[in-house]
């Protein structure tokens, strides 16, 4: 299905004519990027950059961790948003220790408020997710995942990114992987920064 974009004109030419949004009407009005797509009205307000701190676990890890994380959310006109979360792992100091998880995709919203979702990460995994967003949370949960011949066996997972406040997300991340059941892995809480 071709959706295209809204035609979109900036107040000055520019090479790069079709410029991403990370936060709702204020860049659009200034003429600095598209209004969001209608079908993108359940996650409006995920719009923008998130950073916090989380805990992870995983019984095949032989202790529990702290992470920081930041995610992006973006979009740039159409149904869709552009999706990039990094984490890096923390030590008992709060310092910074090594990059963790990296991972970027596309979540695609469909009339019904369901949303399928493509995520890759560098580790050589390849998820496509499918849920819904309403009410300020968006719940997703494994369709199919491809891997690479050298990838962690990883089977399922879900995810859930839920506003608590205008300036506020806490997401979990539950994994299926290395014969383990799907359990709890990853919770974060994520404050906006833009």
């Amino acid at each position: 299905m071709f959706d295209p974009a809204p035609e979109h004109r900036s107040a000055s030419p520019s090479p790069y004519p079709y410029a991403e949004s990370h936060g709702g009407d204020t860049e659009a009005e200034a003429g600095q990027a598209p209004a969001p797509h209608a079908l993108l009205a359940p996650v409006l307000g995920l719009l923008g950059r998130w950073r916090g701190r989380g805990r992870g676990e995983y019984p095949t890890l032989s202790a529990d961790f702290t992470y920081a994380q930041e995610v992006t959310f973006s979009h740039d006109g159409r149904p869709f948003l552009r999706y990039e979360a990094r984490a890096w792992l923390l030590d008992a100091d709060d310092a910074p220790l090594r990059p963790a998880a990296r991972e970027s995709g596309w979540w695609r919203l469909q009339p019904d408020g369901r949303v399928e979702a493509l995520v890759t990460q560098p580790t050589g995994i390849a998820e496509i997710a499918v849920g819904h967003a309403a009410d300020g949370t968006v719940d997703l949960s494994t369709h199919d995942v491809a891997l690479t011949p050298t990838a962690k066996d990883v089977t399922a997972t879900r995810r859930r990114y839920t506003l608590t406040d205008a300036d506020t997300l806490t997401f979990t991340h539950d994994m299926a992987a290395v014969d383990q059941p799907l359990q709890h892995h990853l919770s974060a809480r994520l404050r906006r920064t833009r």
